[in-house]
């Protein structure tokens, strides 16, 4: 928030220090203190030579069709001074960039100099200026350029000479400070002013505007309030004023709003504007003979309801049953605490204004806010909390400030409704407490003398203390609030120093954690290049490959945008994604693996179930043709997928891994996908991406595998470690079965693993036969088995013995034919 250190001066005794330094040195205690400084200075930091001059004669320039060749008086002497602007006439007050002052260039953001020119002939000592070419930004400018120059109003009490940069506030000492959202009281001078009064040992003293010329009749009898249900808002109230005259405000608080950073409009508008900045209580103002009804009605929408945005913009469509509204009859006057609808705002036209403030539901006007992409200066405030204290004595200040501009009568009393009384928060707690939280000493006087500074109401017994929060302070509710209070006002700095006492240990990674990371390193040792995707997706893409079944969808609420709106289930459908960002930039070979969580909501009343997987992919060659003729290109295939994935589980400590042909794999090829087994507990599947899938999004083949890391790191129990090569021969025995067609190469594994002994070694598949002199419906298979005893010689009948055993279970379990 913006704070004009000038301004705030009124609310505090003695007053700020507002010197260069001084100002420094308080931003420097604000960041110590409470919040972050985002920037120091002044309005117009670098501009200067800037004055007030009167028009004194205004001619048409004889060579040009727009330019005007004027006179103007800086108090002391009378300059010729060439402009473009439309508006310039005779006795106007404007502003002079004099010859050698700076300016800001609107285009470039550079400081620019002034010099002494000749335009078509003539000269111009200068450059009568517009708002925008001061330094103020389009935004918070009453006027556009185009309009012309800044023209002073004849009531604004400047005269020739006076700095311009000055009168029009730009000299102002201001602080711009980034607010946590929990620090709603700083969003107001009132707030700061209590803030940097604890801070600096100043007293407030609260201004309120009164004063204004009173009706003889109450507001009671114009308007009435009604609201729909307390969880809407907890009070509405209203004030009219009548026979108003819409003008320009004074140039003394339109000055205040454009360094605020809100843009003056009337005199209405802006003293609902200032009393906002200094209360921080959002306030609305109407047309009052625009309403169709005398009951303002704080409600839900409805269906088909919509809020106007005038000028031929199209209306927004209110969402029925969740955005709160201002209706009068069946008129829709404002989406509450966020926007209005131009058709009942206050202009030169009217007469009669009903001004509103109003304490709405935060949570349904941070959602709607959202929703409609609508931020306004009213509803940050309601977002983050108001004081609830204060809505009625904000709206009388502002009240009788509309009825003071604007020449109006103040009609008696306010219509309200709501406003149940609420006991202020109470928080117990000790001194000794906050002393043993902040390894301090502090004196129960010393504490109090703390709270207080905050215009806390502190009872002190024995070191019991009763603390009684303001309604500005919502950020104030357990008394660990009250520790940080004391702290901070303490000082950080001043709080003691001490070196953690107790035995130190060596840092180390859990079991699991070294799983994980051993993880990674084999992937990449396989040549696999690690990526990270978004864990929310589509819903489609969320559940396109989970490993077993269909889990319910977990959906957020408010997402980021359309396709990331679900959390992943799978992991392979992000590094599908990788792999066409990949391809879309004429990357051929692709190997990626990702290695995080998926989320599966299979009990909604509680949070999902977080599940650890590893998945990859590999896309392309995994060689390349060289001008040796021994070096062939090779595509990826099913077996170099495979041969990774099983080079990974061997190297984490999986053991017995089997693959099985896979079933109901929707998007996965169903001839060439295969479920992961380690014994009989399934790890995931390994296969290639359906090629319709990947024909939609023009990719080429991709094959691809998905691992529950969480089953592989209950089963791991055991690190790789170093095993000695034997030292004695190894036997082999080749194996030519016959079997019959469904017979799979995984079940004739499993055989000869199960009675091969405790000397075999390894089994390799060498040749697959169906030609010629094979029996229909049946097939050959070819094996070699790898016999070796560690500890001696290993000799022929232990070979033999063994082998027998697996010939005779082939035999048996699989009809075989030994050839």
């Amino acid at each position: 928030m913006k704070t004009n250190l000038k301004w705030l001066n009124e609310y505090l005794t003695p007053g700020l220090d507002l010197s260069e330094q001084a100002v420094l040195d308080l931003a420097q205690q604000i960041e110590l203190t409470a919040v972050e400084v985002e920037e120091v200075g002044q309005a117009a930091a670098k501009q200067d030579g800037l004055v007030v001059v009167r028009v004194e004669e205004v001619k048409d320039h004889a060579n040009s069709d727009h330019l005007h060749i004027t006179q103007v008086f800086d108090g002391k002497e009378t300059f010729q001074v060439v402009t473009g602007a439309p508006n310039v006439a005779e006795g106007q007050l404007v502003i002079l960039a004099s010859v050698g002052s700076h300016i800001i260039d609107r285009e470039s953001g550079e400081l620019v100099k002034i010099h002494k020119a000749k335009l078509r002939g003539e000269v111009s000592y200068g450059m009568l200026s517009a708002l925008q070419e001061v330094g103020l930004p389009d935004a918070v400018c009453p006027t556009p350029i185009e309009d012309g120059i800044y023209v002073f109003d004849a009531n604004s009490g400047v005269k020739p000479g006076d700095d311009a940069l000055e009168v029009l506030g730009l000299k102002d000492p201001m602080i711009d400070t980034d607010l946590t959202p929990n620090r709603a009281d700083l969003l107001s001078l009132r707030g700061m002013a209590y803030e940097l009064a604890a801070m600096t040992g100043q007293n407030v003293h609260e201004v309120a505007e009164s004063g204004a010329k009173e009706a003889a009749f109450l507001a009671d009898d114009q308007i009435s309030a009604a609201i729909d249900s307390p969880a809407l808002a907890t009070g509405i109230a209203m004030s009219v004023v009548n026979g108003v005259t819409v003008a320009p405000s004074p140039l003394s608080m339109q000055s205040r709003l454009w360094t605020s950073g809100i843009k003056p409009v009337n005199n209405v508008l802006d003293a609902m504007h200032y009393w906002l900045l200094v209360s921080g209580q959002p306030l609305a103002a109407f047309d009052m003979d625009k309403l169709a009804d005398k009951v303002i009605r704080v409600r839900l929408a409805e269906e088909g309801e919509v809020l106007g945005q005038g000028d031929g913009e199209e209306a927004i469509a209110l969402r029925a049953g969740k955005d709160i509204v201002l209706v009068a009859g069946k008129q829709i006057i404002a989406l509450a605490g966020i926007a209005a609808d131009p058709a009942f705002e206050v202009n030169e036209a009217t007469k009669n204004v009903l001004l509103v403030a109003g304490q709405y539901n935060p949570s349904a006007i941070r959602q709607a806010a959202r929703r409609h992409a609508l931020r306004s200066e009213s509803s940050f405030r309601l977002e983050r909390g108001i004081d609830l204290s204060n809505t009625k004595d904000a709206l009388a200040s502002a009240a009788n400030a509309v009825a003071k501009n604007a020449k109006g009568e103040l009609a008696k009393g306010q219509a309200v409704d709501g406003f149940e009384n609420s006991e202020p928060v109470v928080i117990k707690t000790t001194v000794a407490r906050i002393n043993q939280v902040l390894g301090t000493t502090l004196s129960n006087e010393t504490v109090v003398e703390l709270l207080e500074k905050l215009a806390l109401t502190v009872a002190n017994k024995d070191g019991q203390l009763t603390v009684t929060i303001p309604g500005r302070r919502t950020d104030l509710t357990i008394p660990a609030d009250l520790v940080e209070e004391v702290g901070r006002l303490y000082g950080y700095d001043n709080l003691p120093t001490a070196l953690i006492d107790g035995q130190s240990t060596a840092g180390d990674l859990t079991a699991r954690q070294k799983k994980i990371r051993a993880s990674r390193k084999i992937m990449q040792a396989l040549g696999f290049d690690q990526a990270i995707s978004y864990a929310l997706m589509t819903p489609e893409k969320a559940t396109a490959f989970n490993m077993v079944g269909q889990h319910p969808v977990l959906s957020l609420d408010y997402p980021m945008s359309s396709d990331r709106t679900t959390a992943r289930q799978n992991l392979i459908s992000g590094l599908i994604d990788d792999v066409a960002y990949n391809v879309a930039r004429s990357v051929k070979n692709i190997a990626l693996y990702e290695q995080g969580r998926v989320f599966l909501n299979d009990n909604a009343a509680v949070q999902p179930i977080e599940e650890e997987h590893i998945a990859g992919v590999l896309v392309g060659s995994i060689a390349e043709s060289t001008w040796q003729s021994d070096e062939k290109e090779r595509e990826v295939d099913f077996y170099a997928m495979k041969g990774r994935v099983e080079s990974y589980l061997a190297n984490i400590g999986i053991e017995h891994v089997t693959f099985k042909k896979a079933e109901n794999m929707q998007n996965m090829h169903p001839g060439q996908t295969a479920d992961i087994y380690s014994g009989g507990i399934y790890l995931g599947y390994i296969g290639q991406v359906h090629p319709e899938f990947v024909a939609k999004q023009k990719l080429p083949a991709i094959f691809a595998f998905e691992l529950n890391l969480e089953e592989i790191i209950r089963l791991a129990k055991r690190d790789n470690a170093y095993q000695p090569i034997s030292r004695y021969p190894q036997i082999t025995r080749d194996l030519a079965i016959l079997v019959d067609q469904d017979v799979t190469n995984q079940m004739v594994l499993d055989t000869i693993w199960e009675t091969a002994g405790k000397y075999l070694k390894d089994v390799s598949f060498f040749d697959l036969y169906t030609g010629q002199g094979t029996p229909e419906g049946k097939k050959s298979l070819a094996y070699q088995l790898t016999y070796q005893d560690q500890e001696n010689t290993l000799v022929e009948e232990h070979v033999a013995k063994d082998f027998d055993k697996v010939t005779k279970a082939l035999e048996e379990k699989l009809a075989a034919e030994i050839r």
